[in-house]
């Protein structure tokens, strides 16, 4: 009922914008200037597959001056505390300034997130088996499969019946602090070097049986400690400090929702082991993002063709699981920037439903302008974004100790593969990919309301139907 209120509401919105453009006889077209404050405060009333719904508030404040700058801000500061149906808990701070120090971009956040039923489905995306029965059932039964998922469920710790015993295998406890401090100084009108320092605090641990009435012990969370996929210096996460540093080309017009431009981005990610934990990484990031206008003289907007072609890979060193979902970003588009999957990276997929030490992805749209109109001195505009999103593991993540797991051993026989390793090699290079449909509600060019559905195409990997109701383009 809430998902069908959200979506009318926008619905509802969208005709109010024709009406209006209308009624305005044209001046929807009029230069659009603005000054000084302006904010945007809103009650949280999103969805997404994997959290439920939200409830809370956020919201931006800009400040644009005498306006010379606009659309972009002269400064923008953006909060949020809001809660998710399925237990999530989110608050969010963050700053962002192109003009605070001449030639110097800052963008700053913090943000603590509790989450006592993360998302965690293995490693490797498509090789790690899939059973919807375990997602979350309360009422799992084990005469109720066959003799080979008796076989799977018995190595997951799953041994006989549970009767009314909730099972929910996908998940754990994940509670999560991330201060983020990123820098980009002017070398050419469009050319930047970028540099940061972020901070990670990870809580992990086990699914809280007394609240939820979950079995802690029967979950792929447990099942990875027990065969050694999870190290026991790591099962309770810890402490990260990463250093990153690159360049970044950018010459789009409008930052929020750019009509032309490139954005593009390529810097290296490390993280010594200053804790003492034995990890340490380095990582390369590179992202290309392009913005072409199709002059096809519509009055509301000209379409434009949108792509994102991305990169994240291990270059040297030992990665602990619990961040290897994170996906680097200079500024975030969205508050949580984790992958494969939701609505940062492939959409249509699970989130997190990919993790590895590599992967390249891709996302292609095409963004077409309905409507543009003024209401109460503000202005909108409605747009919709057919798309289509693809990605692939380039290094997969702690390959040969999947293949002792007795589960994908299991799979691989079903599948008719002649061992385990030669099941996992096949589906780790598993070509991914998803399309949907956005619609979209701007105000002022920066505050963007989205909702976005999609079908994921490879059987495991998301839910027939995908939907997504938050803020901003994916890129």
């Amino acid at each position: 009922m809430k998902k069908l209120f959200v979506t009318g509401l926008l619905v509802s919105l969208a005709a109010t914008a024709a009406l209006a453009a209308t009624a305005d006889d044209g001046t929807a077209q009029e230069k659009e200037v603005k000054k000084g404050w302006s904010f945007g405060v809103l009650p949280c009333a999103t969805y997404s597959n994997d959290m439920g719904f939200q409830y809370g508030a956020f919201g931006d404040v800009y400040y644009y001056g005498d306006g010379k700058t606009y659309p972009d801000p002269l400064h923008k500061i953006s909060w949020e505390v809001s809660h998710f149906t399925k237990g999530r808990t989110r608050y969010y701070l963050a700053y962002d300034s192109k003009y605070l120090i001449p030639n110097l971009r800052v963008t700053g956040s913090a943000t603590y997130i509790t989450d006592p039923l993360y998302n965690f489905w293995g490693f490797n995306g498509p090789a790690s088996p899939y059973y919807s029965a375990l997602v979350s059932n309360k009422s799992f039964n084990l005469n109720d499969y066959n003799a080979l998922d008796v076989v799977n469920f018995t190595a997951m710790g799953i041994p006989g019946s549970f009767g009314t015993q909730a099972i929910s295998y996908y998940h754990m406890k994940r509670n999560m602090l991330r201060l983020l401090a990123d820098f980009q100084y002017k070398l050419t009108p469009n050319l930047r070097l970028a540099g940061g320092v972020s901070f990670w605090r990870f809580d992990i641990g086990d699914l809280n049986s007394e609240k939820y009435g979950y079995n802690p012990q029967a979950t792929v969370y447990k099942h990875y400690i027990q065969y050694g996929l999870i190290e026991e210096k790591e099962k309770n996460g810890g402490n990260r400090l990463e250093l990153k540093a690159g360049l970044v080309f950018d010459n789009r017009d409008i930052e929020a929702a750019p009509n032309k431009g490139i954005w593009s981005e390529v810097y290296v990610n490390g993280s010594p082991d200053v804790f003492g934990d034995g990890y340490n990484y380095l990582k390369l990031c590179a992202h290309w993002r392009q913005y072409i206008s199709i002059p096809l003289g519509f009055k509301a907007g000209d379409p434009v063709f949108a792509y994102h072609l991305a990169y994240q890979g291990t270059i040297a060193g030992n990665t602990p699981f619990y961040v290897q979902q994170n996906i680097t970003a200079l500024v975030l588009k969205q508050m949580v920037s984790e992958g494969l999957g939701s609505s940062n990276t492939i959409r249509g997929t699970f989130t997190n439903r990919i993790i590895a030490d590599g992967y390249a992805w891709g996302n292609f749209e095409l963004r077409v302008k309905l409507v543009n109109f003024k209401l109460f001195g503000q202005y909108f505009y409605v747009a919709t974004n057919p798309f289509f999103d693809c990605g692939i593991i380039t290094q997969p993540y702690r390959l040969e100790k999947m293949a002792t797991l007795p589960d994908v051993a299991a799979a691989a026989a079903t599948a008719g593969y002649k061992n385990a390793s030669e099941y996992l090699k096949a589906k780790t290079s598993e070509f991914v990919k998803t399309a949907g449909i956005g619609l979209k509600l701007a105000w002022n060019q920066n505050f963007i309301i989205s909702v976005e559905g999609a079908h994921n195409f490879n059987k495991g990997l998301g839910d027939p139907f995908w939907l997504s109701i938050g803020v901003n383009y994916a890129f």
